[in-house]
């Protein structure tokens, strides 16, 4: 049984930057890819980032150069650094695992339950 929290999340003016992190916990043998979504009123959920379990990253065209996720394994902790950041960057960013392995489970697809970045002109 795992459990993923995002935090870092606030309100910045544009120019700026936050450092979003999500921790996974509960008792965790390995996490395979990891990444970070975003969803902002009446839009659909979009991906941001991933990280594969190696190191491997995938960016959005429109967050490529401003943003860089990176993620410490043996603090099953996945992080997004956002620099640059614009007023169309204002959403509840999610952290999502694919596959976490746990002593109890197998889990195929995990959602944090997301922090609120707003960036304001």
């Amino acid at each position: 049984q795992a459990r993923l929290v995002e935090s870092g999340g606030g309100l910045v003016q544009a120019g700026g930057s936050l450092r979003l992190s999500c921790v996974a916990s509960g008792n965790i043998f390995s996490i395979n890819a990891m990444g970070w979504y975003r969803q902002a009123p009446g839009k659909q959920r979009e991906l941001v980032a991933t990280i594969s379990s190696g190191g491997s990253t995938n960016y959005a065209d429109s967050v490529k150069g401003r943003f860089t996720i990176s993620r410490d394994n043996a603090k099953n902790t996945v992080f997004l650094q956002m620099n640059s950041l614009k007023p169309e960057d204002t959403a509840v960013y999610y952290c999502r695992a694919d596959g976490i392995r746990t002593i109890t489970s197998f889990e195929r697809n995990s959602w944090g339950q997301g922090t609120q970045v707003t960036v304001s002109s």
